[in-house]
């Protein structure tokens, strides 16, 4: 069973370390969309090309508040931060269990 729970906490931790750099490329593109960026800056695009296929069909269901805010990228926030809280936690628990 420890072949088991190794593989459950690197999946767990690799996982893991893929949404903090999504959360970290989210935020880049929210502190971003603040400005007027070039659009053919490699940077932005790479922001844009990572995010937007998220993003989009976020802000399409919600509806945009007072003032023209976008806040799809705040929910996908709470839903990345959600999952590391819930769904890794939880392998890792059960890897610890496995043991």
């Amino acid at each position: 069973m420890f072949v088991l729970s190794n593989l459950l906490e690197a999946i767990a931790t690799i996982l893991n370390l893929l949404l903090s750099a999504y959360l970290f490329i989210i935020i880049g593109r929210a502190l971003v969309s603040w400005f007027s960026p070039d659009p053919y800056n490699p940077i932005v695009r790479f922001l844009y090309q990572t995010t937007e296929p998220v993003l989009g069909p976020i802000r399409r269901k919600l509806r945009l508040a007072p003032g023209g805010i976008d806040l799809s990228p705040l929910l996908l926030i709470f839903t990345i931060i959600f999952l590391q809280k819930f769904l890794i936690r939880s392998l890792l628990d059960l890897a610890f269990h496995l043991r």
